[in-house]
């Protein structure tokens, strides 16, 4: 729980690392998942954040309610990488892509700046 004598969102700012989070939000973690999963669940946590934003505003000036929201998503997006793996989660953009990508620059663009 964060110190009383801050805003949530001062807290929070103190908070670099997904360890510091969880911990912040004193959520057991298994240190491997997370060695292994860290941007992942960031990544999914910020995506579950967004899709809540809506209802997240009915808290605004409530940190404790705020603090509660948040610490369900976290849990949830570190156990969605606890019961399985990140390609399958396909959280990142590089797992959503199709196929190889290609991009083509013409010879006259690379001889431009000769």
């Amino acid at each position: 729980m964060f110190d009383e004598d801050l805003t949530l969102e001062e807290a929070m700012e103190e908070l670099s690392s997904a360890e510091d989070f969880l911990n912040f939000f004193e959520i057991s973690f298994d240190t491997t998942v997370v060695l292994v999963n860290r941007l992942h669940i960031m990544q999914r946590y910020h995506d579950y954040l967004a899709d809540s934003a809506d209802m997240l505003e009915g808290y605004e000036g409530n940190d404790k309610a705020i603090y509660d929201a948040y610490k369900v998503l976290l849990e949830k997006a570190y156990q969605d990488f606890v019961n399985s793996d990140a390609k399958t989660e396909a959280v990142l953009k590089i797992y959503k892509m199709q196929g190889p990508q290609t991009t083509f620059v013409s010879a006259d663009t690379l001889l431009e700046g000769l």
